[in-house]
């Protein structure tokens, strides 16, 4: 059922939300509203600083300066050099540029590797690869959502020469041991990439001291404008480019550049780095406050993937012999003003297939035809958290096709 029909077809427990109710956004894994500070910085490059930043009058100059001032910030939140930064129009092109820029390179047969939960914007370009003749071997996470750097291991070749494995899973929300993987990736001889669009802002990183070669990340998951992205370019790595132009990024991204974009991403680059900590130990609380009164009252809810090693507001859960019923708990939420998610958004249109990402878990096809995935972020408040905590074991006790199950719903 595609996520149309799935909305056609969505039951009604309550009236629905209307433009006068207090809405909670619970699905900051999707996106992230923008910061008001960051809204601020960008302002005076959408109206009256336009240049181009490759022209050379004043126009130009300041735009450019602009530019480079907002690729240090950005370059900054990862540790790098600002000369490494590539910037995008997405995450999406950032991943495209780093592993099809990458393999336009390679002589010979050649293999590579991922895992086999990565977002599409990783899997769609390996999967283009396999057409062309490219060796590709996927690897399985363990059943809580992690990527073992002994699995990994186990899939390298004397030919590997990519390896790319997201820093955190868009769905789950567990976090990737990053570190280590690329390390044996670069005692193997291979270039590593990270798909790091979900942890940028909410992990530490840093590039100087982890040998990751390429790392992509996105503006919209951490406060930013969406519309532009980044990679990282390693320096002495070599890319083709996707877009071919003008010659702008250094010869990889042809395209005027995204100034008041850019600026965004900068300013929200500065302030993920300045409060990451505070904001992390508050949305730890909040993860965990939710974890423990949900599966103390809603008796068949499970969470999916490993209970720490997961980003700080982000939780998956399923439903043990009900996994089909998420769609509706998540239509009964948003009837109630709680917006949350059933997986990835870039995989809305396939709304009631099974999951890939919990397949590559083990699940079978009945269990990964639901989760639901709450994802909190910078303004989320206690309040926010509250409405939650009531509404959600209410629209589990509320649905017929719940309380119908023998031995399932809501403790009393």
């Amino acid at each position: 059922m595609g996520a149309d029909a799935a909305r056609r077809g969505r039951p009604r427990t309550a009236p629905p939300a209307d433009e006068t109710t207090e809405h909670v956004y619970l699905d900051h894994a999707a996106t992230t509203p923008l910061d008001p500070r960051v809204r601020h910085a960008m302002e005076p490059y959408l109206n009256g600083s336009f240049g181009n930043p490759s022209s050379l009058h004043w126009y130009g100059r300041k735009a450019h300066d602009a530019l480079e001032a907002g690729r240090a910030e950005v370059a900054a939140l990862i540790g790098a050099d600002s000369r490494d930064i590539v910037f995008t129009g997405s995450g999406t092109e950032a991943d495209n540029l780093a592993i099809l820029g990458t393999a336009a390179r390679f002589e010979g047969a050649s293999h590579v590797v991922t895992s086999a939960f990565e977002h599409p914007a990783v899997l769609e370009p390996f999967r283009l690869l396999e057409r062309r003749g490219v060796e590709v071997t996927y690897v399985a996470p363990d059943p809580d959502g992690i990527v073992r750097p002994h699995a990994l291991a186990a899939a390298l070749r004397p030919n590997t020469r990519l390896v790319s494995i997201m820093a955190a899973n868009n769905v789950l929300g567990t976090i990737q041991p990053v570190n280590e993987l690329a390390q044996l990736v670069r005692e193997h001889g291979g270039l590593f990439h990270t798909d790091a669009v979900q942890a940028a802002g909410k992990l530490p990183i840093d590039v100087g001291r982890t040998p990751i070669d390429l790392l992509s990340f996105s503006a919209h998951k951490l406060h930013g404008p969406k519309g532009v992205g980044a990679l990282y370019v390693r320096g002495g790595v070599g890319l083709e480019p996707l877009v071919l132009g003008g010659g702008q990024e250094r010869g990889l991204r042809s395209a005027t550049e995204n100034v008041a974009g850019v600026i965004g991403f900068g300013q929200a680059c500065l302030l993920a780095r300045a409060e990451m900590g505070e904001e992390s130990a508050r949305l730890v609380g909040f993860r965990e406050r939710v974890l423990e009164t949900l599966t103390a009252e809603i008796e068949n809810i499970y969470l999916i993937g490993h209970p720490y090693q997961r980003l700080p507001g982000y939780l998956c859960f399923g439903f043990s012999g009900q996994e089909a019923d998420a769609i509706r708990l998540l239509f009964a939420l948003d009837d109630a003003g709680i917006a949350v998610s059933s997986g990835s958004a870039c995989s809305a249109h396939n709304a009631g297939e099974p999951s890939y990402v919990l397949t590559a878990l083990g699940f079978d096809t009945i269990r990964a035809r639901g989760s639901l995935r709450i994802s909190m972020g910078r303004f989320t408040s206690d309040a926010d958290v509250d409405r939650l905590l009531d509404a959600l074991p209410a629209a589990a006790r509320s649905l017929t096709s719940i309380a119908s199950h023998a031995g399932f719903g809501v403790r009393s």
